[in-house]
């Protein structure tokens, strides 16, 4: 019997085709056979304390200009379906807090939810890397203005970015003598409300950001290099990046390398 997968995400009419990893994966579960049904926007509930969902019926396509067909969403329980993925977009507001919790009394009940809601809940992009700090530059998380000023003073170039942003946005290169450090810092933060995360500038970036697939605790022979474009310090595909594949060495750099088309 095939499997019935959910997907929640972003408005698939929305999606940028050639690089969206969700649509990738819904391809190939589709080419396994898989029932696709689609989460429409705000569209999970309790009753009675039962989750349930405004599903619609999806099929998806290897086309830029047209990727996907809907059928009308009716409402259904949670579990009727087999496996749901979870793949919206940060920020992690408080809608998405609650879809969490909605989603964890779906798990307790016997879907299997990918990835786990307390998981997303407690593994902040950000911060998560800091549990390793022996692999991490100079790093300082702080809602004072004054700490991260002094941060840029002992570091030189340091890059500053919000906790919950994604695909670039809000992403600041700056340093101590920058006259645009403390709107930056008021952009981020506000009156020391926010917390911020501060970096030293790694001048390497221009070779790319690694991205390290691992599958069943095999790491993939080829890291994703994510390059920055143009006079742009950003390698971040959705702020113009380019993606190069690099096969792995003992620090994942570069010996020789291939454009990903």
């Amino acid at each position: 019997m095939p499997t019935k997968l959910a997907v929640l995400m972003d408005p698939i009419e929305k999606v940028k085709v050639h690089k969206d990893s969700t649509l990738a994966m819904l391809l190939e579960a589709q080419r396994r056979n898989y029932l696709l049904h689609y989460v429409m926007s705000r569209g999970l509930a309790l009753r009675q304390g039962v989750p349930w969902a405004r599903l619609a019926p999806l099929r998806v396509f290897d086309d830029p200009t047209r990727w996907y067909e809907r059928d009308d969403a009716v409402w259904q329980e949670l579990t009727s379906m087999d496996m749901l993925l979870i793949r919206t977009d940060p920020p992690f507001e408080a809608e998405y807090l609650y879809d969490t919790i909605v989603l964890e009394q779906a798990e307790r009940n016997g879907l299997r939810v990918v990835n786990p809601p307390q998981a997303l809940r407690d593994c902040n992009e950000k911060l998560y890397a800091l549990q390793f700090p022996q692999c991490c530059v100079p790093t300082q998380v702080s809602r004072s203005r004054k700490d991260l000023r002094n941060f840029a003073k002992e570091h030189g170039e340091i890059v500053l970015k919000p906790l919950d942003g994604m695909g670039g946005r809000r992403i600041f290169r700056s340093s101590a003598n920058d006259p645009n450090l403390n709107v930056i810092l008021e952009s981020l933060v506000g009156e020391d409300q926010h917390l911020a995360l501060a970096q030293r500038f790694i001048p390497e970036i221009r070779q790319g950001d690694k991205r390290i697939l691992v599958i069943d605790g095999v790491p993939i022979p080829y890291a994703l290099a994510r390059v920055p474009s143009g006079s742009d310090f950003r390698g971040n595909l959705a702020a113009g990046g380019h993606g190069i594949g690099i096969p792995l060495c003992a620090r994942s750099g570069p010996s020789r390398s291939s454009r990903l088309n």
